[in-house]
């Protein structure tokens, strides 16, 4: 798994350099069909490719479109070349490329290429799988797997009723109100209850020797085991902020019919308190929480 995502890396930086290549020198716009199309005689010279379905490249090749798409919408930045440490993984984006074996818990997944490996988890609706995307995030590999789900299934047998409005404020996560009754929802201090753990691992870190590519030094044993106990930790908080997200929408959405947030233009806010109108902001943002 971890050679296919080095390929799948490779692949998207090869076409981001085709496309600024073929631009700059000729003048030429190349699109993603081009790039599609452009397949095979790829793995004839690049025979290693032949290893990987056709269907997961072209969803990579997609993958560098869509990053051009939002960089001439004024949407994104300019598509950059991306290490293996920060690309994260590919998609099948149809079921001729992976098969799932399983009823909503557990089971095996048959990935094209690369073999039958078991999985653990469990979804809350289950039906045809369609689409298959492999994660690796903080030494943890996952399966983000879209099922096409029975109407049957998703239509409850009493629809809730109600309407609500929610606040999203500093110091509780949430105010929601339904025109009489006001509730603050405060988030869990995750990442204020794991900090000491936290500092003292990245100290652990610190005085160990820690790699270095422009100098070719590797990093040392003792340096890898303290990255191993930080991402760790890290991903332990992660997974219990995701997991206090998740169960306080489902309580929302399944007691109520009608949910309205403010929309909040983050960027906008922050661009206005770089241009020295930083005290207005804060005014302001105490009037709404207020």
């Amino acid at each position: 798994m971890r050679y296919h995502r080095k390929l799948h890396k490779d692949l998207y930086n090869a076409a981001i350099n085709n496309r600024f290549v073929q631009y700059q020198k000729f003048n030429h716009k190349v699109d993603y069909f081009e790039q599609q199309n452009s397949l095979p005689a790829f793995k004839k010279v690049w025979t290693e490719y032949k290893e990987v379905g056709c269907h997961a490249l072209q969803a990579t090749l997609k993958r560098v479109d869509f990053a051009f798409e939002r960089w001439f919408k004024g949407l994104g930045k300019r598509p950059r070349f991306k290490s293996i440490r920060h690309y994260s993984g590919w998609t099948y984006p149809d079921s001729a490329g992976f098969k799932v074996e399983s009823n909503s818990e557990n089971g095996y997944l048959n990935l094209s290429k690369i073999g039958r490996i078991q999985m653990r988890g469990k979804a809350k609706y289950w039906g045809k799988p369609t689409t298959c995307t492999i994660v690796y995030r903080n030494e943890k590999w996952y399966a983000s797997i879209t099922v096409d789900v029975l109407e049957q299934v998703l239509k409850p047998e009493v629809l809730p009723v109600g309407a609500i409005g929610i606040d999203l404020g500093c110091k509780s996560a949430l105010s929601i109100t339904d025109g009489t009754n006001h509730q603050h929802s405060c988030a869990p201090k995750f990442l204020r209850n794991a900090e000491r753990k936290i500092k003292q691992a990245s100290k652990e870190k610190r005085r160990s020797r820690a790699p270095n590519r422009k100098k070719k030094v590797k990093a040392s044993r003792r340096w890898k085991k303290a990255q191993s106990k930080v991402s760790k930790l890290v991903r332990k908080v992660a997974n219990q902020r995701q997991n206090w997200v998740h169960q306080v929408a489902a309580e929302i959405v399944s007691g109520n019919s009608f949910v309205a947030t403010e929309k909040l233009e983050v960027k906008n806010m922050i661009s206005i308190a770089k241009k020295g109108k930083r005290k207005k902001l804060l005014c302001w943002a105490k009037q709404v929480n207020t």
